[in-house]
């Protein structure tokens, strides 16, 4: 009997300046959808902070049914990103945006 999957969850966490927000979040809905259609995918939010003091404005939360589906997207929107000739980490910094990138795994 194969051993049970577990979810992954990426978890990416940014603080996006307000002149930055409308073309940062274009590029958010853009990799939402991308994602959303991906084998594996079981959860896909993009939060916006409404309150609070936190430092991070926008938080996007992608659960994958476990490590092979999150490796397998991870590759294909890799090829995807290479395709549209488009560099995140480039649009980060021309931004101003600070990321905070991890992959979790649920606490037992």
């Amino acid at each position: 009997m194969p051993a049970p999957s577990h979810s992954v969850y990426r978890v990416d966490k940014f603080i996006v300046p307000a002149a930055a927000r409308d073309e940062f979040m274009g590029r958010v809905a853009m990799i939402k959808d991308m994602l959303q259609a991906m084998p594996g995918c079981r959860q896909n939010l993009v939060l916006e902070q409404v309150g609070g003091p936190g430092a991070f404005n926008v938080v996007t939360f992608v659960e994958w049914q476990d490590a092979q589906a999150l490796e397998n997207a991870t590759a294909a929107v890799t090829a995807r990103y290479k395709e549209m000739n488009f560099n995140p980490q480039e649009v980060i910094s021309r931004l101003g945006v600070t990321a905070d990138i991890a992959n979790y795994g649920a606490f037992a």
